[in-house]
């Protein structure tokens, strides 16, 4: 089976509060039906799953958006996310690519999870491509390859960036700075203006900075498979 014959993984975060603010997050709506959009288009299979499985907590629920709108309205993807099955239950051999949304939800339970790392490494390891944007980045932090070493180590990334979380007012929410932990574990981070498009693929690494960037980010994932087909 040729990497591109397998679906790519889109992942998204279970976890449903701001930390101790109490205001409601999750993934973030856009960058999940975005790239799914771009990918699904261009007839690449998917399957989406959350860190613990069943409906993921939706934030940015925008149906003024076309295509959060199509997808909410035109297929099945709220039954697609009533059922998401748990990272747990999933071999990232199995994947073409795998595909981290964002969302503030993310910076609670994505860069901890074992098995988020696990599938990380898993697809990099079998030559897939790892990918993820904005708050997603989060999964990327503490992954290590099977050398011990972090994966984002030496590698150009995009994620959201601190002065991002400054200006929506978050940085002491937040249990952690994204940009800040990917510079810790050697990640050679890239800032673009807030919340102008920045998307950078390294090798088999794609990341972006921030909603703008979502579309970007399928474009690029769907360009990288087509050459590794």
């Amino acid at each position: 089976m040729k990497p591109a014959d397998k679906p790519v993984l889109c992942v998204v975060s279970s976890h449903p509060i701001k930390g101790a603010s109490g205001v409601p997050t999750g993934f973030f709506m856009a960058e999940l039906t975005h790239p799914l959009k771009v990918l699904e288009a261009a007839g690449l299979k998917t399957t989406i799953a959350s860190i613990r499985g069943g409906q993921p907590p939706v934030d940015g629920f925008d149906l003024s958006d076309p295509v959060n709108a199509w997808f909410w309205n035109e297929t099945d993807f709220q039954q697609r996310l009533a059922s998401t099955p748990p990272l747990s239950e999933l071999n990232g051999a199995d994947y073409s690519a795998v595909f981290f949304a964002g969302g503030h939800g993310t910076m609670w339970d994505f860069r901890d999870n074992p098995d988020a790392q696990r599938i990380i490494r898993e697809v990099y390891e079998s030559n897939g491509i790892v990918s993820a944007v904005c708050h997603g980045p989060a999964a990327l932090v503490d992954t290590k390859l099977s050398s011990g070493e972090y994966l984002v180590k030496g590698k150009n990334v995009a994620a959201f960036t601190n002065k991002e979380e400054e200006e929506v007012h978050t940085t002491d929410v937040v249990p952690f700075l994204l940009e800040t932990a990917l510079r810790e574990h050697g990640a050679l981070h890239h800032e673009a203006p807030n919340w102008s498009e920045n998307v950078i693929t390294d090798g088999r690494l794609i990341t972006g900075q921030n909603p703008a960037s979502a579309y970007g980010v399928g474009v690029a994932l769907v360009n990288a498979l087509s050459q590794t087909a």
